[in-house]
């Protein structure tokens, strides 16, 4: 698909490729300090397009968001920056007239909503409440706020719950009491306050009332609004005419740590009223409902099996005044993330992983026929209004830029930013291309491999072979801050990576199919999908490989450890499960290893320990550098730790990295860089020495 650039990003890459620099390999410093385009967010007309661009600053350790525009009915005309205050400012959102934009900011010293003027000048606080706002979004009819704070639900008001967390800050005493599970979840532990949602009105200003005007709408259900660790507006809209408020919420009490049954309500934007369940036939997932324009039909996304979290999406239609429900397409065959209806209500567009690509989809409402709107890539956020499509692309060899399109037979996308252009001119990227090769069962199973950035044709390069995570998910075409094969291409390694059994993006029965045989299928697509690339692609040296991955990733280097110990010069593995009797016991989210073995452990033992690595480490042999987070509550700590032992036990070459501050994830710029060389480091030694 061919893109039409603006003037201003045209220039842009003029400027690019009259660069007179030597090429050079692309290094994690460049990674880290990439600015980094967000979720767009387009104008009531569909003219305008506010985003976020978020800079880091290597030498302070730090990032920072802001706000820009990008003005549709100028042509080439440079996006126009809307906020430059020393806190950052994200989740922008338009008014409903569309002359200004609302934003979260600390710039206050706590997380409010503050506005802008469209036209640009100094920001105003919108709300001044005793709690930090952690996601808002403005009526429709421009007369109130929905938002989410986080308080205690026995509190009377917000300042009760202010009262009690500065009290507890005085408290010398540190003991905590639990009575029920998800004492801590990714990487906090819980403190008794759970996000609600709140109704605020707001003056014909913009600005918003008092605390005492703040009307709880979901605080009589024990639950999070946004769900906790991830969720976000995308959970709780208005309808067209702001007089109600549709959200998802999993009801908590004792079981919360193994449910999955997220259920719809509906309650009256302005309260009064006790939230109506309007999926409560359901009990696996139902999430992100958006009316369709005339408010008549409610669109949403439904999971069929309660505790499964990689359950395919299928969309929902629900007619708000019968309730009755039917299925949109029922019969395609991909998981949706995202809703959003077109102008006219007869179509929906939705994002949804496609053959290791993450494309947008326009799906006929009366018919259920499924379109493509975009082609090679990844999809991260999207917004669409007015007619205009605006959201992020990024790639195998670049990071998310903004584009926009006009719905239509002829929708043509433009490419509204060209970050980091100037700055990579001199990067030479390493060349990607997709393979397929017959996988278990004879699949058809896909992968990737890309050339190291100085490629030199009739030569061999050292290969880094990366294991995703999930264990349903996929390494696929599109941009990483975490796991990027660029950073492996740019220090001279070829990458090559999989999406086995279990990845999504190719059908659910293909990514069903890792529950419960994690060491098997996944285990012999790899082992078939390397054999594959090294015979296509002569430049590969399998002599000299090293094998990487994080979560499930970490997991599979375990397994590969005891299972296929000659394959690899060395092993990577970050937060990766080591015995699986310890993650059923540890782990946070009780549904997932529930899920995956068949249920819990004191229920299926031997299904749990059918391919546990803690069996095999007898036959372990290869060097292996682990890395973990402390406040990994996902995986926690004793795994990598244990991981450890057995390797210094057993004289293997060992090395480990821990971070006290990270979790799951290593997100600190100056982390990020002491991970990422200390990996490379790792390969060098095995692998070029």
């Amino acid at each position: 698909m061919k893109y039409h650039l603006p003037a201003l990003v045209a220039a842009s890459f003029a400027v690019a490729a009259t660069a007179t620099a030597a090429p050079r390999g692309f290094t994690v410093e460049d990674l880290v300090s990439m600015e980094r385009v967000g979720a767009p967010a387009v104008s009531p007309d569909g003219s305008r397009i506010v985003y976020t661009v978020r800079s880091t600053d290597l030498a302070k350790n730090k990032s920072h968001t802001d706000l820009y525009m990008a003005d549709l009915r100028t042509p080439g005309a440079a996006p126009q920056r809307l906020t430059a205050d020393a806190a950052s400012s994200t989740d922008p959102e338009w008014s409903a007239a569309g002359d200004a934009i609302y934003f979260l900011s600390s710039r206050s010293g706590s997380s409010q909503v503050w506005r802008v003027a469209a036209n640009t000048g100094a920001a105003t606080k919108v709300t001044d409440l005793p709690l930090d706002v952690d996601a808002f979004r403005v009526s429709p009819s421009g007369d109130r706020l929905a938002l989410s704070m986080a308080v205690f639900r026995n509190c009377a008001d917000l300042a009760c719950t202010k009262a009690r967390m500065d009290a507890r800050e005085k408290d010398k005493s540190t003991g905590k009491v639990y009575d029920r599970l998800f004492v801590r979840h990714w990487d906090t532990w819980a403190d008794g306050r759970n996000a609600v949602l709140y109704s605020v009105p707001l003056d014909r200003s913009g600005k918003a009332g008092a605390a005492a005007t703040a009307v709880s709408l979901s605080g009589s259900l024990d639950g999070d609004v946004p769900s906790k660790p991830f969720g976000d507006r995308e959970e709780f809209r208005f309808s067209p005419d702001g007089k109600n408020v549709v959200f998802s919420v999993r009801i908590a009490g004792k079981t919360e740590a193994w449910s999955t049954n997220f259920d719809l309500y509906t309650v009256p934007a302005a309260g009064g009223q006790a939230p109506r369940n309007l999926t409560a036939d359901n009990p696996a997932w139902d999430t992100k409902g958006v009316f369709a324009p005339d408010g008549r039909t409610l669109a949403y996304l439904a999971m069929s099996r309660p505790g499964f979290e990689a359950d395919r999406y299928q969309i929902v239609l629900l007619d708000v005044a019968s309730g009755k429900k039917r299925k949109l397409a029922a019969d395609w065959d991909r998981s949706p993330g995202t809703l959003q209806w077109a102008q006219d209500g007869k179509s929906l567009v939705v994002d949804a992983e496609d053959i290791g690509q993450h494309r947008l989809f326009n799906i006929d409402v009366a018919s259920g026929k499924v379109t493509p709107l975009t082609g090679q890539g990844s999809i991260g956020a999207f917004d669409l209004r007015g007619g205009t499509l605006a959201y992020t692309q990024a790639n195998l060899s670049a990071g998310a830029q903004l584009f926009s399109m006009k719905l239509g037979a002829a929708a043509k996308p433009s490419q509204l930013t060209a970050l980091n252009t100037e700055r990579l001119a001199d990067v030479r990227w390493g060349e990607a291309e997709q393979f397929s090769f017959k996988g278990a069962n004879g699949d058809t199973v896909h992968g990737y491999v890309m050339k190291p950035w100085n490629y030199e044709s009739g030569k061999k390069y050292p290969v880094a072979f990366l294991v995703h995570g999930g264990p349903q998910g996929s390494f696929g075409n599109g941009w990483s801050y975490r796991w990027n094969p660029q950073t492996y291409a740019g220090a001279g390694y070829a990458a090559v990576f999989i999406d086995f059994h279990g990845s999504t993006g190719y059908g659910q029965k293909f990514t069903d199919a890792i529950s419960g045989d994690w060491g098997g299928k996944p285990l012999e697509d790899l082992q078939k999908g390397l054999a594959a690339a090294v015979a296509k692609y002569p430049w590969l040296d399998r002599s000299r490989a090293c094998a990487l991955g994080a979560s499930y990733g970490g997991y599979m280097m375990n397994w590969i450890e005891g299972n296929w110990s000659d394959g690899f010069k060395c092993i990577v593995n970050h937060d990766g499960v080591f015995d699986t009797r310890g993650m059923a016991y540890a782990t946070e989210e009780q549904w997932f290893t529930d899920w995956e073995n068949g249920g819990p452990y004191f229920t299926a033992p031997e299904k749990h320990e059918r391919f546990n690595p803690v069996l095999h480490v007898n036959k372990w042999k290869t060097p292996m550098l682990v890395v973990q987070g402390d406040l990994d509550f996902r995986i926690p700590t004793a795994q990598g730790l244990s991981t450890f032992t057995a390797l210094q036990r057993r004289g293997i070459d060992s090395k480990l990295l821990v971070f006290p501050d990270e979790n799951h994830w290593v997100l600190k710029p100056a982390n990020s860089v002491l991970w990422h060389h200390t990996v490379i480091d790792w390969l060098d030694h095995y692998l070029k020495q």
